[in-house]
């Protein structure tokens, strides 16, 4: 992952400067318990993004490793380390909740953040760290898992009023059941796994002799992914802008939005460009989109960082999809254009300071510039692209007259 280029870089928000005096008026209102320590959940890039925060605002910070990764960077940043997943291939390591919980335990440690990835958006994992009496920074295991389940964020988003896609009430599990709802709606349409995402099991359909062979392969897809090939069905939206909304809400049901990122440049529904705020996006609709973001974030009693996203579609009408309840990895781009810490932020919420006490109330949030972040990823150009592994023998940034350049 490489920071790409940023035209304007805005003064962050230092929320040090204030966290004891927040902490002082917030305790005349109601009761905050400060954070001492964070067990990252993770690894890489995102366990050092949260590190970084944590030695900002003082807390000990704490990261779990496998075998494989005890030399990486990450582990060297924080100020304890454990193994975990003794004996186990990385990514099982990394997922095995009741070893994460044990050493969390016998640790002492106040909260876990778990990044993205891996068990960001498993709701029994957010459940885990609350019968453990340990914070989980991230929306309660309930929110988590609505909006980790299509069906159900789609039930939320049309009760809330907020525009969503034509498709399937409930989940789709034969072929039949594919080819009555494309015969009865038409084509193309989007094949989509119930219960994952990053691209996992998605298929676009134009021709409905495709329907069936279509919706056995994405579904084969969906249950080696997810553990469960139930698909979703909707009208594909041909050429559509992918607009997401960066929202924040507190323990007190305050919801503020941190408006948009645009992430329309995409390879097999991978994210490759994220630029923000969306480029030319007509002033009223982004208006209108934020507001529905906050709505539904709202209606669910939505807390801590999350995304909304929504497709643009021609003249103007756009569509709810989904709701990434966790921090994303280009939750960068919104940091550079607003100059708040999303991270920090996260963190002073799951100790129970309201966003008012922050400091990150609506009107005074305001976009002071515009980033941009390049994805990038390896490939093989000589089998269709396909994601290679290899080591990075030379690196050049971009850079340029009157523009800044930052990893």
């Amino acid at each position: 992952m490489v920071g790409g280029l940023l035209l304007t870089r805005p003064r962050r928000l230092n929320f040090t400067l204030f966290r004891h005096g927040a902490r002082r008026f917030s305790s005349e209102i109601h009761k905050t318990q400060p954070i001492k320590s964070i067990l990252v959940a993770n690894r890489g890039e995102i366990a050092i993004r949260v590190f970084r925060a944590c030695t900002e605002l003082g807390i000990r910070s704490v990261a779990i490793y496998s075998e494989q990764d005890k030399m990486t960077m990450h582990r060297q940043k924080a100020d304890e380390s454990y193994l975990v997943g003794k004996g186990l291939p990385p990514v099982q390591a990394y997922l095995n909740i009741p070893d994460i919980i044990r050493i969390a335990k016998e640790n002492n440690i106040d909260a876990i953040h778990p990044g993205y990835g891996f068990l960001s958006e498993r709701s029994d994992f957010a459940q885990a760290c609350i019968d453990s009496e340990i914070r989980f920074i991230g929306p309660s295991p309930k929110v988590v898992q609505q909006m980790g389940d299509k069906i159900a964020a789609r039930q939320a988003a049309i009760q809330a009023g907020v525009p969503v896609v034509p498709g399937t009430d409930g989940p789709i599990t034969t072929a039949e059941e594919a080819v009555e709802f494309c015969q009865q709606h038409g084509l193309p349409v989007i094949f989509k796994a119930a219960y994952g995402g990053g691209g996992r099991g998605m298929r676009v359909v134009r021709n409905l002799k495709e329907v069936a062979s279509s919706f056995e392969r994405a579904s084969s897809e969906a249950a080696a992914a997810f553990g469960n090939g139930a698909m979703f069905i909707e009208k594909f939206i041909e050429r559509p802008r992918h607009i997401e909304v960066q929202i924040l809400g507190d323990n007190s049901g305050n919801i503020v939005h941190l408006y948009e990122r645009d992430c329309s440049v995409q390879r097999r529904h991978q994210k490759l460009v994220e630029i923000a705020p969306a480029p030319n996006l007509d002033p009223v609709i982004r208006d209108q989109m934020t507001s529905d973001a906050v709505r539904l974030a709202a209606h669910v009693g939505y807390s801590n960082a999350g995304t909304v996203e929504f497709l643009l579609g021609e003249h103007g009408r756009y569509y709810f999809i989904e709701v990434n309840a966790r921090l994303q990895v280009e939750h960068t781009v919104t940091e550079e254009a607003t100059g708040i810490d999303l991270v920090q932020s996260q963190i002073r919420i799951a100790e129970g300071v309201t966003l008012p006490e922050l400091g990150l109330i609506q009107e005074n949030i305001e976009v002071k510039g515009s980033a941009i972040q390049c994805r990038v990823t390896t490939e093989d150009p000589a089998k269709n692209f396909q994601p290679d592994t290899g080591r990075i023998e030379v690196f050049r940034s971009g850079e340029g007259m009157g523009k800044l350049f930052h990893m």
